[in-house]
């Protein structure tokens, strides 16, 4: 599964490299970017009504989650000239139309939320931020692969609120590596050494 904000290039990037690799990639366009093309549509169709400019983004937008994209499309087409728009209004609304019909099959929202795919990047790209740029991402920080991975690690633990769980795990692993299977005869002999 590969999440992507729908440009182009990226795309055909995606697909040749899963052709060469022999694997089948489901592709996702961020539902972030489609919402940005609604609104651009919304403002054409209902100029300088707010409220009814946010109405119809919402009624497309549930649309669009339960999968009728086309039927979206198909509507701005229709409203476009029913409502009067001016070419230079109607843009907006053909853009949209036109991304969502041609990106239709990377739109399938329903069924990607119904097999638990992520529609949109934000978490993701919120957690790079927080877990990556914050600490990485310093005046003058210099790093190897090897310590920049073990501090990213440590930081999603502690972010994760897993870290306590994680150190107790480490230590019982560490006395076992090191103590346990070196010493396990002496240890044993210790236990159960007869005393004259």
């Amino acid at each position: 599964m590969v999440l992507i904000d729908g440009n182009r290039d990226q795309l055909t990037r995606i697909q040749a490299a899963a052709a060469r690799h022999g694997v089948a990639v489901t592709i996702i366009i961020d539902f972030i970017h489609v919402l940005e093309y609604l609104w651009d549509a919304s403002r054409a169709l209902n100029a300088g009504d707010a409220q009814a400019t946010q109405a119809w983004v919402q009624t497309q937008t549930l649309k669009v989650l339960q999968g009728q994209v086309q039927t979206v499309a198909r509507g701005m087409r229709l409203s476009a000239p029913l409502r009067g728009l001016s070419d230079k209004k109607r843009e907006a609304v053909d853009t949209c139309a036109d991304y969502l019909t041609n990106r239709w099959s990377f739109l399938q929202y329903d069924l990607f939320l119904e097999q638990g795919f992520p529609i949109a990047t934000g978490v993701i790209e919120g957690a790079c931020r927080h877990l990556v740029k914050d600490r990485m991402d310093l005046t003058g920080a210099r790093w190897r692969l090897q310590s920049a991975e073990a501090v990213l690690k440590l930081r999603s633990l502690r972010s994760s609120g897993d870290f306590e769980a994680y150190w107790r795990f480490h230590k019982q692993q560490e006395l076992e590596r090191h103590h346990l299977s070196r010493y396990a005869e002496c240890l044993f002999l210790e236990d159960f050494r007869v005393e004259d």
